[in-house]
């Protein structure tokens, strides 16, 4: 039997909000958890969608991140990015 090689294999308390809301053109179902691994950004998981991303104040603002890491439209990630500036 192989050895397992583990790169890291840590247990951490979290913190996760779950949050549906509905947009002009589709519903939100998120998961965001917050926690101290990813230097204070939040894991924001679409629940629908099957789609997650690491998140913090600065990915917000980089043109194109939501769109491309939801799979969501400009109008869509618009919405998605005013809720979460609220939180993250």
């Amino acid at each position: 039997m192989q050895e397992r090689f583990y790169l890291y294999d840590d247990t951490e308390n979290t913190k996760t909000r779950f949050v549906s809301f509905v947009g002009e053109n589709q519903r939100f179902d998120l998961a965001i958890t917050q926690t101290n691994r990813h230097y204070g950004k939040s894991l924001v998981l679409d629940i629908q969608g099957n789609r997650f991303a690491i998140i913090g104040p600065d990915d917000l603002e980089e043109e194109g991140y939501l769109e491309f890491a939801f799979q969501l439209n400009e109008e869509d990630a618009e919405e998605l990015r005013s809720f979460l500036a609220e939180i993250v």
